[in-house]
């Protein structure tokens, strides 16, 4: 009979009539009443109460049993600790037992039991299963180590057992050295700063031996450990090469993937003039080709993962075209990514064949499978210049099918089209007029009013066909708006005398009628530019557009060398790095290929620095600082950097020189201002005279130097309750910290809910990582009444006494009243101590960048922001964090940004933005690496509020 009796019982005293079976004379009946007893757990029922009966039943030879106490064992340890101490003596024992099976399980199950009063019981039977004679028993023993080192990773290190998992690795047993290898791998992972897998030639060559006898898991965990190996030349490279290659013939496809990860991350030392390079291209193509026979799921997996060989190495797969052409059974994701693969491929060579196979796509049934395709046919147009024609008339056919869908997509390539081949294929825009009508998508609608903008002057009733588009203003979509507005501006510089009514009606659409601030701000400038300097609208709005390149969805270099690091897991599923999904990555270790041979490592720079200067002048490096905090105390630091004098009568406070030197930097003079003075900021409300000819000025909207003149601070949080009234005896305190025009102050809110009036208060920090301390008495001017409140403005200064706090912006503070002393501590947010004068020059901050080590620069996530680049900007350089640089690297933006704290610590940040992805990747570079957690934090803030 089948073991499903055993979950079918509905018994009311079940626990009592277990307890009578468990403790029966008879082997059969215990092992009976076990069974039951399990049987219950797994369907969830609490069988807590008959732990001692179950250990009792531990003592037995019967293989079976033990293991179902033990099974039962490391279910109800965690809840019963005191219970499961009763079954150590037995553990103990077990690790002596003659058969390997049962030490095996012994010391498997000891790592299981995650309880803290039983782990130094286990210590010694492990130490003896480490050095057991039979390799099945030291295989267990060796992950069993790194699941103690989880539990407590001090205790696993006092007792010398990573030394001895070290050892393992020369074991003569190869499924040993794969678990030595894995266990050291994974408590490495967790302490990214040991060395723990201290590689070298020998131990390596111990593992290329065990490679080829262990079983497929421990194959990998081999590559793996492989991969993390820095080979000291091209040779040593070479040699390893050859010996993993014959992985790539493996059954198993982790294995091959592992191995294609070594391969192609040791390919790097090669030099491409070996006739071995080539022959190691040559044989990687076969078993990535093998993958996609497999399973749908796998082949997934798989095309991901040549996605990310394929634009590192496109050489690998050139001949390979076909096996990428989809199949009619294939699942949608598999259609998708194959395409996509297709187009990385696409060449002179095998074009033809390519753009038959997309038409034939084109007209398939699967909407989100055609859009692909002729998006994909697009794309080609723009990779090989010898197809455009070919492309562009496949893209009409497919137009003249008038399939909704088809045609929209058309249109958004075609616009891509142009971009590319100026002057070109102008001939086709009639037809895509024609399609006017059916656009319902915000892309094609958009892309189709680019169209009409930049080309109306060959169109001859533009205005119509905008106007129509007009009608519906408010209903569309953003993108929509703002390519509405820049085309009728377009039209108007081309045709001013006929459409002044049109653009009149569109920027005040903008301006006066829409709630979304990038159209408002869009919509401001061309109105301001318009009234001013019409010569000026026509060079900067109808100025000469760059060639789009011709693959824009490439991965950013150093990002994928990061991710082809991580062929075979899921960071090159989901092309992203370890840190932006793994929860509590702040640790995570960036992996970067080896330096190529023969070329000297050029660090990534944000932008190459402009040629001025003598060659002599070298930038100057923003000197080592030594450990952050820990010599702090040592820094003999002047007074805080205290704001700039107030301005003088001639500058209103509008425009307070925040920054020591002009608001506007040089440009002030050039930008209409006279240089000195800055004329007040009129009214933002729109003008009336928009009617009237360009040259009267189109009423100036606002005067150009003025506008930036509010004061505005970095970034204030709300106020929270710090110490509540029940801790207090009613005394309750709330605040926040703020940084307004240089100075630090802590806002408070005292408020009495106590029957007693309050007064003589008092306030006193602890000593803090950055000195902060009160640079005033706290002063509460009347006695404080019961239910009262008052709020008070405490000035700061970072001139106290220094002591590095864990976390590190953790202030613990002291309030004295009449009453009594009170106690509490709050982390304070560290943008109050960015400072103004943190801009950096920009050839500093490359040489800086470049002379802090690899190893400071740590790499965060912010996720769910919907901020464009400039919104960041200027959000960010409110609260003094500056950008230097801004560039854009294949449809990404990146800010070069720096900030200084008032201990004088320099920070360097990139910030990479996608538009479409509202995570962006912060990396931060300092030489004290401890305060890049608390940067990071206050981006964040910044950035969110």
């Amino acid at each position: 009979m089948t073991d499903s009796k055993y979950f079918t019982t509905t018994k009311k005293g079940e626990i009592f009539e277990l307890k009578a079976e468990l403790n029966s004379d008879k082997k059969e009946k215990k092992k009976e009443a076990v069974k039951k007893v399990i049987a219950s757990m797994t369907v969830g029922k609490d069988v807590s109460a008959l732990f001692p009966d179950v250990v009792n039943c531990m003592q037995t030879d019967n293989l079976e049993l033990k293991k179902l106490v033990y099974l039962y064992l490391m279910n109800y340890a965690k809840s019963q600790p005191d219970m499961a101490i009763m079954a150590v003596n037995t553990f103990v024992k077990d690790c002596e037992d003659p058969n390997p099976l049962i030490r095996a399980l012994a010391v498997r199950t000891m790592g299981c039991i995650r309880v803290d009063k039983i782990t130094e019981y286990l210590c010694e039977p492990l130490r003896k299963c480490l050095k057991d004679e039979d390799p099945y028993v030291r295989k267990t023993a060796a992950v069993c180590v790194a699941k103690l080192h989880d539990i407590n990773a001090q205790l696993v290190e006092d007792q010398g057992f990573l030394d001895t998992l070290k050892d393992l690795i020369s074991d003569s047993n190869p499924m040993v050295v794969a678990n030595a290898v894995a266990a050291l791998s994974e408590i490495a992972e967790s302490h990214p700063s040991s060395n723990l897998l201290d590689l070298n030639p020998q131990s390596i060559n111990k593992l290329l031996t065990a490679l080829n006898e262990c079983t497929e898991w421990g194959q990998i965990f081999i590559l793996d450990c492989l991969a993390n190996y820095m080979p000291k030349d091209d040779r040593e490279a070479q040699s390893i090469c050859e010996r993993v290659t014959p992985r790539l013939s493996h059954a198993n496809s982790a294995v091959v993937l592992s191995a294609v990860k070594v391969l192609m991350k040791f390919m790097e030392m090669l030099s491409k003039d070996l006739d071995y390079y080539g022959t190691l291209l040559k044989k990687l193509a076969p078993p990535l080709v093998t993958l996609l026979s497999a399973e749908p799921e796998l082949q997934y997996v798989a095309l991901r993962n040549i996605n990310l060989i394929v634009q590192k190495r496109p050489e690998i797969l050139k001949h390979e075209m076909k096996v990428f052409f989809v199949k009619y059974n294939d699942p949608i994701y598999v259609k998708l990514e194959k395409l996509d693969i297709m187009i990385r491929l696409a060449s002179q060579a095998n074009i033809a064949q390519v753009l038959a196979e997309l038409k034939e796509y084109a007209t398939e049934v699967d909407v989100d499978f055609v859009r692909k395709a002729v998006r994909a046919i697009g794309r080609c147009a723009i990779k090989v210049e010898q197809s455009a024609e070919r492309c562009v008339s496949t893209l009409l056919d497919l137009i003249q099918t008038k399939v909704n869908y088809v045609v929209q997509e058309a249109i958004v390539v075609i616009k891509d089209i142009f971009r590319k081949y100026p002057n070109k294929y102008e001939s086709v825009i009639a037809t895509l007029c024609e399609n006017l009508d059916s656009l319902d998508e915000p892309e094609a609608r958009a892309a189709m009013i680019w169209i009409v903008g930049e080309y109306a002057e060959r169109i001859d009733n533009a205005d119509e066909l905008l106007e129509s588009f007009l009608e519906g203003f408010h209903d569309e979509s953003t993108q929509v708006q703002l390519q509405l507005l820049t085309a009728i501006v377009k039209l108007f510089l081309k045709k001013p005398t006929e459409t002044q009514e049109l653009v009149q009606q569109v920027l005040s659409l903008a301006t006066q009628d829409s709630d979304n601030p990038d159209l408002r701000d869009r919509g401001y400038i061309y109105w301001r530019l318009l009234s001013t300097d019409p010569v000026a609208a026509k060079e900067v709005v109808l100025a000469e557009k760059p060639l789009i390149s011709e693959e824009t969805d490439l991965i950013e270099p150093t990002l994928l060398d990061e991710l082809i690091c991580y062929i075979g897991t899921l960071a090159s599923v989901y092309h992203k790095p370890p840190s932006a999904f793994v929860e509590g990555s702040r640790g995570v270790v960036h992996k970067s290929l080896p330096p190529r041979t023969g070329s000297s490592e050029s660090a990534e720079s944000p932008d190459t620095a402009p040629s001025g200067g003598p060659a002599a002048d070298q930038p100057s490096v923003i000197p080592t600082q030594g450990d952050l905090l820990g010599d702090l105390l040592n820094l003999d630091l002047g007074p805080p950097v205290s704001g700039p004098p107030m301005a003088t009568s001639a500058v209103q406070m509008g425009a307070v020189d925040l920054l020591g030197d002009s608001l506007m930097g040089d440009e002030s003079e050039g930008m209409g201002g006279s240089g000195g003075s800055f004329t007040p900021a009129p009214s933002t409300t729109a003008p009336t005279n928009v009617g009237a000819p360009l040259g009267s000025g189109l009423g100036d909207l606002f005067d150009l130097t003025g506008g930036v003149g509010t004061l505005s601070g970095s970034y204030v949080a709300p106020k929270t309750v710090w110490l509540p009234a029940m801790k207090a005896k009613g005394l309750e305190i709330s605040g926040t910290f703020s940084r307004q025009v240089g100075s630090i102050s802590m806002d408070l809110v005292l408020t009495n809910k106590a029957l007693q009036v309050m007064s003589d208060f008092a306030i006193q920090f602890n000593r803090n990582s950055f000195g902060l301390a009160p640079a005033a008495p706290l002063q509460v001017h009347a006695p404080l009444a019961p239910n009262q409140s008052v709020e008070i403005t405490l000035p700061l200064n970072t001139v106290g006494s220094v002591m590095k706090m864990e976390p590190l912006n953790n202030l613990q503070v002291a309030v004295k009243n009449n009453i009594d002393v009170f106690y509490f501590s709050t982390l304070y947010p560290l943008h109050i101590l960015f400072v103004e004068d943190g801009k950096m020059e920009r050839q500093m901050f490359l040489a800086t960048w470049k002379d802090i080590p690899n190893e400071n620069e740590t790499q965060f996530q912010i996720k769910d922001c919907s901020l464009n680049a400039d919104a960041v900007s200027s959000k960010l350089q409110g609260s003094n964090i500056f950008t230097i640089a801004k560039r854009n690297v294949e449809g990404q933006d990146m800010l070069y940004q720096s900030l200084k704290l008032t201990n004088g610590i320099w920070v360097l940040a990139e910030l990479r933005i996608q538009p479409s992805n509202p995570s962006f990747t912060l990396s931060l570079k300092c030489r004290a690496p401890e305060v890049s957690q608390y940067i990071y934090q206050a981006y964040e803030t910044i950035l969110k509020n």
